[in-house]
């Protein structure tokens, strides 16, 4: 038996005309007493009905549906769709269209939302893009201003404001050589240059090179046991290292004072390893951890900019090892430590 709901417009003009014509031909024997008049009469009413539901349905209401469809594909037609609105869409049903154009209506507002998200988060970091920039500017507008006002008569006064003048200059270069390298890598320009590598080496060579950062602390810094076994993985050399280098400086930075610094290697099947910086600091607030990885994102602003760095660092890192094909994600608890780990092609 069919359902109202999935009645075609033909279905459903011959059982209009039918409903019309059957009181119709009835009367008409009644008045008559001839069934062969009354037979004649059904069929003609029934005929004329169903040709003018069916020719109102399809010149009116439809012309208006296929509007809508022309304007929810706010394109001009092509031939392929204007077969589509001749042949198959009259063969739909209203609640077919109906779902059709909520589906439209859920598209539209899913892709409404991804826009506000993305103009706040572009507001965010033109926000934070600017401070990052004034406050090295200002500081080196500050120390110049200083220096020509007469301060640079004194020797020991010049030096050191020259001294802070050049650090935040560096500060600046610094800030943007990682915005070139993110927009690069966001680009596909940044080609990639895989080699075989032992993993493990490269952790060493990390550690070796920001020594002296972690004895400041009295940071120990090891490899987890069990893990000490080499495993050679395939990707850009260089590119891992500055990524093991920013999670080791940022586990030193926000790392206990006579902490640990572990590092963590893992075989996560036949083509893939899992390499992991783990350390027992000051842990990042759950509210935190979805946007970790964005630009210029801090936790603690203050305190973060106290510690130093552009707040690219973990961008940079994700954008690098996403351009390996792979993924990236960070573990933390406060005042138990955190955990970041990426994955890596096996050679």
């Amino acid at each position: 038996m069919l359902k109202a709901k999935n009645l075609s417009t033909n279905q459903l003009s011959a059982i209009v005309a039918l409903v019309l014509s059957i009181p119709i031909a009835i009367c008409i024997y009644i008045f008559t007493l001839n069934l062969e008049i009354a037979a004649i009469s059904f069929g003609v009413i029934w005929l004329g009905s169903y040709g003018l539901i069916s020719f109102t349905f399809e010149r009116f209401v439809y012309r208006k549906i296929k509007l809508i469809y022309k304007l929810i594909n706010e394109t001009k037609a092509t031939r392929k769709e204007e077969i589509y609105f001749k042949y198959i869409l009259p063969r739909k049903n209203i609640d077919d269209v109906q779902q059709d154009v909520e589906q439209w209506m859920q598209n539209k507002n899913e892709q409404i939302e991804l826009l506000q998200k993305n103009e706040a988060f572009r507001k965010e970091f033109l926000q934070n893009l600017a401070h990052e920039f004034k406050t090295p500017i200002f500081a080196i507008q500050g120390y110049v201003e200083t220096l020509l006002s007469g301060a640079m008569d004194e020797e020991s006064v010049r030096k050191k404001f020259l001294e802070n003048t050049s650090k935040n200059a560096d500060r600046l270069v610094t800030l943007i050589n990682d915005l070139d390298e993110i927009a690069r890598l966001e680009s596909g320009e940044q080609l990639l240059y895989k080699q075989p590598f032992v993993i493990q080496d490269q952790i060493r060579e990390v550690y070796d090179s920001l020594s002296i950062k972690t004895q400041q602390k009295g940071i120990t810094t090891s490899i987890k046991k069990g893990c000490e076994t080499p495993v050679t993985v395939f990707a850009d050399k260089e590119k891992i290292r500055q990524v093991l280098i920013n999670l080791v400086e940022n586990s030193t930075k926000y790392g206990r004072q006579n902490g640990t610094i572990i590092a963590s290697v893992y075989k996560t099947d036949e083509q893939h390893v899992l390499v992991e910086i783990s350390d027992d600091g000051i842990g990042i607030d759950k509210d935190h951890l979805p946007r970790i990885f964005e630009r210029f994102y801090r936790t603690d602003a203050a305190r973060s900019r106290d510690k130093g760095g552009t707040g690219l660092g973990l961008a940079i890192c994700k954008h690098i090892i996403e351009a390996h094909g792979q993924t990236m994600h960070v573990r933390s608890t406060p005042d138990v430590g955190t955990t970041v780990g990426f994955t890596l092609a096996l050679k």
